[in-house]
């Protein structure tokens, strides 16, 4: 196991292959998971990349510290991260917050950016009330209550069935995620608006969506990728908001089309 103390917090990650001079992949995860999720992903890829993935503040085995948490705070868990270990000109490729992180970042550090790919997330994803609503009651129930209507949002139906063990290992992942870095998530993901930034990303950006994907829309991706200038749009057939569990060959298959095209890398 890897960690780095981000501030007073413990950071945990996984570096592989950065000493053989490869092209650099970044995953950030999306809320309510850790960074085994891309291990699909990155089997799909194949040696080729080196690849970095991390478990954010209030995630996997990384510490909570003091929640609610803003964009901010994940980008300077991850800045820290990439400066550790001497990236820069990476592929960031951020899942639904994993996007609002990897846009913070470019905000912030672009030279650390090569290209961008912004999976089933927007520039802004929902309301203050919605996540004020999801917060208050994760703080008085905890997150068991509200498993199944993740799960609902996360997989299409043709996955979520009893006999599949990635979805049910899926289901455990969420239900054992710490509560209060969940709910401390919520809250960055609730203040994060990217609407007047989006259209100053300059480097090649791809954005993926779920054809059925009820966290982030088809449509609620096609309006970021809109924003972006010269951005490519590729969407998933029969997948959910969590493509790297859900069609992991596919959704590589996307990315890698993507990948072949930037003369950087």
């Amino acid at each position: 196991m890897q960690f780095l103390l981000s501030g007073s917090r413990a950071i945990h990650y996984q570096a592989v292959g950065l000493d053989e001079a490869k092209p650099v992949i970044v995953f950030i995860n999306s809320l309510g998971t850790d960074f085994r999720i891309w291990n699909a992903v990155m089997a799909a890829l194949g040696d080729g990349y080196a690849y970095v993935v991390h478990d954010k503040r209030g995630h996997g085995l990384s510490d909570t510290g003091s929640a609610p948490y803003t964009i901010d705070d994940h980008v300077d868990d991850l800045e820290a991260l990439l400066d550790h270990l001497y990236v820069r000109k990476a592929v960031i490729w951020g899942l639904s917050v994993g996007g609002l992180i990897a846009q913070g970042l470019y905000a912030r550090r672009p030279d650390l950016v090569a290209a961008l790919i912004l999976s089933n997330t927007a520039h802004k994803i929902g309301s203050a009330d919605m996540w004020n609503d999801r917060i208050g009651k994760i703080e008085h129930d905890g997150i068991a209550p509200l498993v199944d209507g993740v799960m609902e949002r996360w997989f299409t139906p043709a996955f979520r069935k009893l006999d599949n063990a990635d979805y049910l290992g899926a289901r455990t992942m969420l239900a054992r995620q710490d509560a209060e870095g969940y709910a401390g998530t919520c809250a960055a993901i609730r203040d994060a608006d990217f609407t007047a930034l989006a259209p100053e990303i300059a480097v090649p950006t791809l954005c993926i969506a779920g054809d059925g994907d009820g966290s982030t829309p088809p449509d609620l991706v096609a309006a970021l990728s809109g924003l972006i200038p010269g951005s490519r749009l590729s969407t998933i057939k029969d997948c959910g908001h969590i493509p790297c569990l859900e069609q992991p060959e596919a959704y590589a298959a996307a990315a890698e089309t993507f990948l072949k095209s930037l003369p950087e890398l």
